[in-house]
């Protein structure tokens, strides 16, 4: 089928329509342009071609975009491509027969992609007749720049160190230290599609390290997530710090890691871990302006909103002796995943556990204070281990504390409906205090599994009309 185009009669959209749904040979008609040689170092004879070529593949870009973004495959690269004749990214010409680097399959990120080159079915055939189908040729291929992998990489939208956002551009850092350099998009659309896809195969990559890692691990001992986040730090004085730190949840324990533990020896190297039934994780508020959310900007962060936080998407974990640290994630998903995650990982550990005990003073005597997911509270004799007295979870009215070490139950007798008060003291006050709020929270979680989800501030406003 030969069909006849003219570059200005139609569309830009209607010329890549022609093209896609043309036969084995396609005559196009195009528009010389005399500088086009010299600026692509080609002779003379191969101008038609080159500018022919050139203003096809602009179009290809966008089409191989909006393949990677349905590709249900995750990348494992991220490859950078030079173009000489588009600063955007696009392709260049080289004589000769093409090499095994650029001609064979291609890269992961760009496995839906198209290849342009002299041996490709996709390029346009000189005609038979013509004068320079013998010369020699110049092949139209992707040339990769830069490869980042994206196994355990991060990104980041911020400038090094501070609270600023940069505008419609990301950076990409893979876990070796390669760099993608800051990648500037023209809209805020295209930024967060490219942002969006590169996440997606990140996580999708993580999630099979993931599962690589729970083979080797015991069924108590699985990692149930994992990834980057920024920490912020306090600085000297009233400024901050901010710093990319690898969080994990696994088994017990919550992990802080400088880097991601990449075998077994790692996870006993982790800056700080923490108890699962210890810690409280806390959702930070992110107003707009308007008092209003906004559900797009909350799963893709299109826009630089003026939030109450800086870093809108925040959160806070709560460890002992009433000591935090505050993360931040790039995205609202991000933080909607790491709200699940931690709700999981502490309820699989609370049923695992089973019970916690804790050394306290009651009266001026030692005693033990036992948290049991089946019976609730108990306080009994550290010496004789005789029951002074029980109560339900049920049973819990109430609760106050000095901050410190002592805080004050309220419970509900039964049988006289009346409220007791039971005064105790311990070391590690927050640490109870969470634990307290895991074992109830797990409890609610088995006896209404829906509970959990309605009180989560992420998915409560991403999911909602």
């Amino acid at each position: 089928m030969e069909s006849l185009l003219s570059y200005q009669r139609y569309s830009k959209t209607m010329q890549v329509h022609l093209l896609r749904n043309a036969g084995n040979e396609v005559t196009l008609t195009v528009e010389y342009l005399r500088e086009a040689p010299s600026f692509l170092k080609l002779p003379l004879e191969h101008a038609l071609r080159a500018s022919l070529l050139g203003a096809v593949l602009v179009k290809y870009k966008r089409i191989l975009r909006d393949k990677l973004l349905r590709s249900k495959n995750p990348a494992s690269d991220l490859n950078m491509i030079k173009d000489d004749t588009e600063v955007s990214g696009g392709w260049r010409g080289s004589p000769g027969p093409s090499s095994d680097h650029s001609s064979g399959a291609s890269s992961p990120l760009f496995d839906s992609g198209l290849h342009l080159n002299g041996n490709s079915s996709n390029t346009a055939p000189s005609s038979p007749s013509s004068p320079i189908a013998n010369e020699p040729k110049y092949e139209k291929r992707w040339l990769d720049t830069l490869s980042v992998p994206l196994s355990m990489a991060r990104i980041s939208r911020y400038k090094a160190g501070t609270e600023k956002l940069r505008s419609n551009a990301f950076e990409v850092l893979a876990l070796d230290g390669v760099s993608s350099g800051i990648l500037q998009f023209y809209t805020a659309q295209e930024s967060a599609d490219w942002l969006r896809a590169v996440s997606a195969n990140i996580s999708d990559l993580t999630l099979q390290n993931m599962k690589m890692a729970n083979k080797c691990c015991s069924p108590c001992d699985q990692v149930v997530h994992m990834g980057w986040v920024t920490e912020r730090l306090e600085g000297a004085g009233s400024s901050q710090i901010f710093r990319s730190k690898f969080l994990a949840l696994k088994g017990c324990s919550f992990y802080i890691f400088s880097t991601p533990p990449v075998s077994t020896l790692d996870w006993v190297r982790a800056e700080k871990s923490y108890n699962l039934c210890e810690v409280l994780f806390k959702v930070h508020k992110f107003w707009l302006t308007d008092d209003c959310w906004l559900q797009a900007n909350l799963y893709l962060g299109l826009h630089d909103f003026d939030f109450e936080e800086k870093k809108p998407y925040c959160f806070s974990v709560m460890v002992s002796h009433g000591k935090s640290h505050v993360f931040n994630v790039e995205l609202g998903s991000e933080l909607a995943v790491w709200e699940k995650s931690f709700q999981r990982a502490t309820f699989m550990e609370v049923q695992r556990t089973g019970s916690k005990t804790y050394m306290c003073t009651w009266q001026g005597e030692m005693l033990c204070f036992t948290v049991d997911f089946a019976l609730g509270f108990t306080c009994f004799d550290s010496k004789t281990k005789n029951v002074l007295w029980r109560f339900k979870f049920s049973q819990l009215k109430g609760s106050s504390d000095d901050g410190k070490t002592r805080v004050k139950l309220l419970f509900q007798n039964l049988d006289t409906k009346q409220i007791e008060m039971k005064e105790l003291e311990f070391q590690d006050l927050t640490g109870v205090l969470h634990c307290i709020h895991s074992f109830i929270a797990a409890k609610v979680a088995s006896v209404d599994p829906m509970f959990i989800d309605s009180q989560s501030v992420t998915r409560r406003y991403m999911y909602s009309n």
